[in-house]
Order: C-alpha cells, then structure tokens, then sequence
C-alpha cells in the first residue's frame, strides 16, 4: 500500500464507502482537532480509473472536515491517504467497514447493507464473521433484516421502530409486515411491540420447537427461526397441538400401563401446585399430574396426591390393619385378691368409717 499526500480536488467519496450516498455526516466533533492539527491519519483510497483521481474507500469524515477548513480559509491542503491497489470491490467494502466499527460505529442497517454487498462480491458467511473478528450468528443476525421491507429498515434506521420490535418483524411474512407498516402510519392505532409484535406474529402462541416431544422432522408445517434469540418456532400452533397432544396422550397410556391408579392431565395453563400434595408412591396409590403451559411445555409429576386424599389413603390402611388384628385382652387394674376385698366392701351393708377401718386392720 503506498502513502502519499493528495489535493481534495483529486479526491471523491467511492461507491463502496459503507456511507456512500448518505447526507453530509457530522464532522463538528473532529473539526476543532483538524483545524488545529490537519488530517493526522491517513485516508484510504484507491484509484478510480480516471487519471491522477481517487476515490475514498475509508475518511469519508475527514476528508468533509478539509473540506470545511478549505472553505473557511479558502485554501486546501493535501491529504495524507494510503493507496489501495485498484480492483477487488469486497476488499474495499472490508476496509471501510473495519475501519468505521473501529472509529465510529455505524447503526445495523448501515452494518447490513455492507455485509449484503460483501456476500454480493462473492463473500461467504465464515469469511465475514472472520475478517471483522465476530461470530457468524452475528453476521446471520445483522443479514437477517434483509428480510425486512426497505421501509421498515429506514424506520428502524430513524429509531421509529426499536430493536426488539425490528428483530421479531424479521420473522414476519411480508403481508404480515405490510400490516405492521399500515398500523404504523395510522395515528389512532398502537402497532404491537416487542413480545406483543411476537404474540401477533404467531396468532396469539409463539411456541418454540424446543418444546415439541415429537421428533421435528415429523412436523410438516413451516417453522420460523429467530436468529436473534437463536431459537425457531412453529407458525401453525393449531398443527403443533395436534401432533403435541397426540403424544400426551401417549404418554398417559403408558403411565397407566405402568400401573399408576390415575394420570390427571390438567388444562392448558393450569398449575400444579405441589405445597397442596403431599408425595405419595405408586404402590400407595400415588397419581401421575401432566402439566402443558400455553406455550406447549409439558411436565409430568409423578407419586402425588391432594392432602385431603392422601388423609382418605392413610385412613383406609389404617382401618384394613384393624381388621386383620385381632384385639388384646384388657389388662385388669387391680389384683385378683385386691379385687375380690373391694367388691366384698362393695356389697357389704354400709358401716362407721372406724368400723371399716378395725375391719380392714384385723384382716
């Protein structure tokens, strides 16, 4: 790469600068420093094929802020700029974009349309995430709004649409997300957000295939992944409960088989709170409860039962263990010759305290 100093009048902002095409940017935190100073850091550029004229490949700030200074003083010095070889679009793409996330670091749409350029100039996924040292779910997450409408992308540019809202609508058909434009130029509505835009997205359920019990494969709906939670849903719920379903039926069948006394598959929604159970066996008469939340999550908790059932349970051995026990005999309170004295005294007519008292010194 070769160094030299050119004049601002030799110099245009190239086709592959990441902010090409854009308005003017805001030059007034580096102005006081270039008006002191000059350029300090070299602006990369290359030849445009023209004679003696370049293009800005990176500096496009810089070469703005000369350009101000050339205008107060009515002078323009040359600017320091390193030459790129003249050729490969995806190598000045690289430059530009590494070199604005290390200076200023562009919104992801800026971010998107370089990456969308890249993978345009015959740059794969690894090669991206490698060149600016990120990971390639990264590089997915920042593609993935091209899956957006162009007018959707420039609301999230301009902050009308915030990032949460922006990564679901990734996941949106596009009648869906012409629906979503609709609502929001409509003043009088109040276009869903965030886990509600998630909510409305899926009909109400966004249940994530992490929660299936079938085999996914077996699903011949359409499934849509969130690259931004890293994570996939089912886009018919109606289907997913239809092949969930058949397998908590399943497993109802086989819990029975198994010999449990009762399996209670409760409503969808419906907790189980186990401070209201007490754990009991299956050789007790301990139940098996299936839970399924709204979101299709299923549990199963096995050996349980109500207190008040459990009571009944604990009632009934006890009065079988009576039964089968035949009862003790009594143990007297008193000896037999104690005995026979107090019932003698017992039928005796009745006589003075001392009498009795002689009677029973004498004996």
């Amino acid at each position: 790469m070769q160094l030299a100093h050119i004049a601002i009048d030799r110099l245009n902002i190239s086709a592959v600068n990441m902010r090409h095409a854009r308005r003017a940017p805001d030059v007034s935190g580096i102005l006081p420093s270039v008006r002191a100073r000059g350029v300090l850091v070299p602006l990369l550029m290359r030849p445009n094929g023209a004679p003696d004229m370049f293009e800005i490949v990176a500096g496009r700030r810089r070469y703005f802020a000369a350009k101000s200074i050339a205008n107060e003083r009515g002078e323009a010095e040359p600017l320091p700029c390193a030459i790129m070889e003249d050729g490969d679009d995806a190598d000045a793409l690289e430059a530009s974009l590494i070199e604005n996330i290390a200076r200023l670091d562009p919104d992801e749409v800026s971010q998107w349309e370089t990456f969308s350029r890249l993978i345009k100039q015959g740059r794969t996924v690894p090669d991206i995430a490698a060149t600016f040292g990120i990971t390639e779910l990264a590089v997915k997450r920042i593609l993935a709004l091209g899956d957006l409408l162009p007018k959707l992308r420039e609301a999230y540019r301009r902050d009308e649409i915030d990032a949460e809202t922006a990564r679901h609508l990734t996941m949106a058909s596009k009648a869906q997300q012409q629906d979503r434009l609709a609502l929001l130029a409509d003043p009088e509505q109040y276009p869903p957000r965030g886990f509600q835009l998630k909510q409305w997205l899926f009909g109400g359920q966004s249940i994530s295939t992490k929660v299936a019990l079938f085999p996914i494969e077996d699903y011949p709906g359409l499934m849509v992944c969130d690259l931004f939670g890293e994570d996939s849903y089912f886009a018919d719920a109606d289907l997913f409960w239809e092949k969930q379903n058949a397998i908590i039926a399943a497993r109802r069948d086989a819990y029975l088989e198994a010999g449990w006394a009762e399996v209670v598959v409760l409503e969808p929604g419906q907790y189980f709170h186990s401070w209201d159970h007490e754990k009991t066996p299956k050789k007790k008469g301990g139940k098996v409860v299936i839970t399924v939340s709204h979101r299709g999550e299923v549990e199963c908790h096995e050996g349980w039962l109500s207190h008040k059932e459990a009571r009944r349970a604990r009632g009934k051995a006890d009065a079988g263990e009576e039964a089968d026990t035949p009862a003790k005999p009594s143990r007297p309170e008193l000896s037999g010759p104690m005995q026979n004295y107090v019932d003698l005294h017992r039928h005796a007519p009745c006589a003075p305290p001392c009498s009795i008292m002689r009677a029973q010194h004498c004996a």
